[in-house]
């Protein structure tokens, strides 16, 4: 299939920008069992993984069969930003396909925007993302894998849905892009990848999955 032409590349945050499923989802897996929630690394990742809190935490409350504890959001918030600085990279590759890519380019994830700034400016990558970043904990009702949040980006930034490339590397998310119309690629090159995660993202709608930014870029150099 030819490679179109695109106008934006809109990059999902955790696991495409920082390498930070594995943190994110070992914390989570951690206070879950703390509540008599049994559960594994694995569990989150395929459960939880590109999901913002609220939907999350439905599918917590089924598990339980009892409300989601209130603590339990700002438990893993405080978690995470503890071992933030010690524990978080970018994704390899990620910071010299920015510098090469002309595209205008955002950040539409599922995390709330005070741990993706807290990332890009660690990483000192925050002047490349100013004005946007979009979450869907905040603008938008519905979040991944319903389209509302790419298709929220795409308007803000004044680009065509169809002139917009997104890579993505949770299922809900390559499911949120594919229904908004656009072009979405996987990518599998943060340390959360396991065995037959790229046959779920192609499942989900990916048009093709790459393992690295290089092969992205030799995609779009194509």
């Amino acid at each position: 299939m030819a490679r179109p032409d695109f106008d934006l590349i809109v990059f999902d945050y955790d696991g495409v920008v920082a390498d930070s499923e594995l943190l994110n989802n070992r914390v989570l897996a951690d206070l879950l069992n703390r509540i008599g929630l049994p559960t594994t690394l694995d569990y989150s990742l395929t459960h939880y993984m590109g999901r913002r809190w609220a939907d999350i935490e439905l599918l917590i409350t089924e598990r339980l069969g009892l409300p989601c504890p209130p603590h339990l959001r700002q438990d893993w918030f405080d978690n995470c930003h503890q071992r933030l600085k010690i524990e978080l990279r970018s994704v390899e590759g990620f910071a010299p396909f920015l510098r090469q890519r002309p595209e205008q380019s955002c950040i539409a994830s599922s995390s709330p925007p005070n741990w993706i700034e807290l990332g890009l400016e660690l990483f000192e990558i925050s002047d490349n993302f100013s004005g946007k970043i979009f979450s869907g904990a905040v603008h938008v009702e519905r979040g991944k894998p319903h389209p509302d949040l790419f298709l929220h980006a795409a308007d803000a930034m004044k680009v065509s849905p169809q002139r917009t490339l997104v890579i993505e590397d949770s299922p809900a998310g390559v499911m949120g892009g594919v229904a908004a119309g656009m072009t979405v690629v996987g990518l599998c090159a943060g340390g959360h990848i396991r065995n037959g995660h790229a046959d779920s993202l192609k499942a989900a709608g990916a048009r093709h999955v790459f393992d690295s930014y290089a092969q992205i870029e030799d995609w779009l150099a194509s």
